[in-house]
């Protein structure tokens, strides 16, 4: 069957495979879209948000973003909220790279002020934030100290002087979600983490100075309450996650559940990926109170590398970091599973929703927003490819059709093998340099595989979020300046 006719068109960016599509769909699986991006989605997607409406517990609607690409188990952009009494969690609908996500910072700098120092900013980002395979951070903790951090995520940054009191309130979850249990962690997840604190990874992680011209605001207003209130201001955004420590957790999971999901539980699932356990089980909540310690890890991470980030700026320019204004604008998780109470067909119901890939984009008033953005709306980072630029939206009120949740990104359009073979990442390079951005990589294989045409419109992709009314465009950023994982 040709899947797309298979969609019935609620809207002109609200597709659906209805409950019929599929033996043993529970809910309809919903695709936020345009048509043209609907027509270029990997059919895979479709295949994997449907068997997704079949797991135990899915609630409403199995829902893929306008990003939506394969992924493991879930798409990517994929979310479900599952019943917390009869439904099930999955490692495979939050993803190996637990809280991979973004964070954006101000500066009260010019394009102009930083152009003659943007490859030397560069240089010194890529020296102290190291990048790719294998990286580790300058941050030396032992077992002990580093299951202290688990718990405490970026709270314990903090603490030990790598950030300001006002970064917590400007993080998602305060920069650390309750309920993390270290003890739920394996000895080889701890191995593998211990030194990854302030560091980038690999893949599509990257470190990008950017600037927000006076063209690309499109709400000068919430632009303001977000600090951005410059013409060409310069700031600076960030993507990475839980590095191996996350992917680990993943992994040892994953082995638990395929063990115990039919045999126990009497769980069957389509594919394998999608391996499940009850909630309300002691898997389930081994696993929930570990993915939380690597959600923790995550904002640790990032915190470590915006200790840095203010560092170089400030030897760079001669100033302190709060001279020159680097205040956060927010910092938005990806890959999670989280308890949030929505209302579901009138009732309000407390959910685990499952976000791959996805960005939780709450509406203005809703519990958990900053003090400051409460009547406003939670800022929504969405990052494009390297050689394209950003986003900063807004959440909205009719985000609540979507359990409150957006794209996370421009969305892959081809295989990382299939980049490799297109292009060569020291011709990628000295062609970005000539278009103005300067780029630092850890790997020339990993900069082809992050070629901007590897990757759908970021425009395209943010113009559907916004007419599907999942959250709001504030501004545009364009790159200057990139590290690459």
């Amino acid at each position: 069957m040709d899947i797309v006719h298979a969609l019935e068109k609620i809207s002109d960016t609200v597709w659906e495979l209805p409950v019929t599509y599929k033996e043993g769909m529970r809910v309809p699986a919903r695709i936020f879209a345009t048509e043209r991006l609907i027509r270029d989605m990997d059919e895979t997607v479709y295949e994997q948000i449907s068997n997704v409406a079949t797991l135990p517990g899915v609630t409403k609607y199995a829902m893929c973003m306008p990003d939506g690409h394969s992924g493991y188990g879930f798409p990517i952009g994929g979310v479900a909220a599952m019943d917390v009494k009869t439904g099930v969690i999955s490692p495979g609908g939050i993803g190996f790279d637990i809280n991979c996500g973004m964070r954006l910072v101000t500066t009260n700098l010019t394009w102009d002020e930083v152009k003659p120092h943007v490859n030397r900013l560069v240089d010194r980002l890529a020296q102290r934030v190291p990048a790719g395979v294998g990286s580790t951070g300058f941050v030396r903790l032992n077992r002990d100290e580093f299951r202290t951090m688990l718990e405490e995520g970026a709270r314990w940054c903090v603490r030990k002087g790598y950030g300001w009191e006002e970064d917590l309130e400007l993080t998602e979850e305060s920069g650390c979600i309750m309920g993390a249990d270290a003890s739920a962690v394996s000895e080889q997840a701890i191995s593998r983490g211990i030194n990854q604190i302030g560091t980038l990874g690999s893949g599509n992680h990257y470190l990008e100075i950017q600037v927000a011209s006076p063209e690309n605001v499109f709400d000068k207003k919430v632009a303001g309450s977000f600090g951005i209130t410059i013409p060409n201001q310069v700031v600076v955004m960030f993507h990475c996650g839980s590095r191996g420590f996350g992917h680990q957790v993943a992994s040892d999971s994953l082995q638990v559940f395929l063990k115990v999901m039919e045999s126990k539980y009497g769980i069957k699932i389509l594919d394998r990926e999608l391996a499940s356990a009850p909630f309300d089980s002691p898997e389930g909540k081994k696993y929930f109170a570990a993915m939380k310690c690597a959600l923790n890890m995550s904002f640790a991470n990032r915190q470590v590398i915006l200790y840095r980030i203010r560092e170089v700026f400030s030897e760079v320019f001669g100033r302190s970091a709060e001279d020159m204004a680097m205040h956060m604008v927010y910092d938005v998780a990806h890959n999670t599973a989280k308890l949030e109470r929505h209302l579901v067909d009138g009732k309000e119901r407390e959910l685990l929703v499952h976000r791959k890939g996805a960005t939780r984009a709450f509406g203005p008033g809703l519990p958990g927003l900053p003090a400051r953005y409460r009547d406003i709306g939670q800022p929504v980072i969405i990052g494009g490819s390297m050689e394209t630029g950003s986003y900063l939206l807004v959440g909205v009120p009719e985000g609540a059709q979507s359990f409150y949740s957006t794209a996370h990104g421009s969305g892959r359009t081809m295989s990382r093998t299939r980049a490799r073979k297109l292009w060569r990442g020291q011709a990628l390079q000295s062609d970005m340099e000539s278009r103005g951005i300067y780029v630092r990589t850890a790997s020339w294989s990993g900069l082809a595989e992050e070629a901007g045409r590897a990757y759908k419109s970021i425009d395209d992709v943010v113009a559907a979020t916004e007419l599907a009314g999942l959250s709001r465009r504030v501004v545009r950023f364009i790159p200057v300046g990139n590290v690459k994982g």
